[in-house]
């Protein structure tokens, strides 16, 4: 019984060794070629692995990209749902939830960039189970967040929470696919406007609240740079100059 386990022992191990050898092997080499060039045969070869051996842990080269990144963003997404405990406006929550992504897609923008784009209509693979399980466990942890706001009145939307969860994930996601796409893509810039996204989700564009029947504000309203420009509902029009 010792010998099978210690020969069990062994088998996994191997597995793992391999595991890891093709992650680091096609992580290198996509950074370095792109993921057009990169080939699976190369792949293999970096990781000293048959390509049939390359093929029992990725069905293709859009699953190496996830057999990549499953187990890093598992991690990013626990610690952003964490993060979330620590804040208090539902803004400050979900500015916090997304502060670990921004971070960790910062570290190798060129391969970020593949995952993000690989990732569209990803649903069949050895690696796409899992993947879709750290995405629901996110909109998860972005519904609990949105249910406590609406529970303690932080916010006036009584739509199901999921469906603001989703809305916020889509959202939010859109952000970070136009960012990273950026030359030297910054957390801070980017954390920054993405702020500003959900300020505006989160506050809505609701008109103004009618006083005595009429809208409050004055006929000019004012530009982001301090100009200010008359409000064409309520500016009058110039009467023609009339000719004798």
């Amino acid at each position: 019984m010792k010998a099978m386990s210690s020969s069990l022992g062994a088998r996994e191990q191997n597995k793992l060794d391999k595991r890891q050898r093709i992650r680091t092997a096609a992580r290198e080499l996509f950074s370095k070629h792109g993921y057009d060039s990169a080939t699976l045969r190369q792949i293999a070869k970096r990781a000293h692995v048959g390509l049939g051996t390359l093929f029992n842990y990725a069905q293709d080269k859009r699953d190496l990209v996830f057999l990549i990144f499953n187990e890093e963003l598992a991690a990013v997404t626990e610690e952003a749902i964490k993060a979330a405990d620590t804040a208090t406006s539902l803004v400050d929550q979900l500015s916090a939830i997304y502060t670990p992504h921004y971070h960790y897609f910062s570290e190798n923008p060129p391969l970020s960039r593949i995952l993000l784009k690989e990732l569209t209509f990803y649903s069949e693979g050895k690696q796409a189970a899992t993947f879709h399980e750290i995405r629901e466990r996110l909109i998860s942890g972005i519904e609990k967040v949105v249910w406590a706001a609406q529970r303690e009145q932080r916010i006036r939307s009584k739509e199901d929470p999921a469906i603001v969860a989703r809305h916020i994930f889509f959202v939010c996601s859109g952000a970070i696919r136009w960012w990273i796409a950026r030359l030297n893509p910054s957390p801070r810039d980017g954390l920054s406007e993405l702020r500003r996204l959900l300020e505006l989700e989160v506050s809505g564009l609701q008109p103004v609240t009618p006083i005595n029947g009429r809208r409050r504000g004055s006929s000019i309203s004012r530009r982001r740079d301090g100009a200010t420009r008359p409000d064409p509902k309520r500016t009058t029009k110039m009467r023609p100059t009339r000719v004798s």
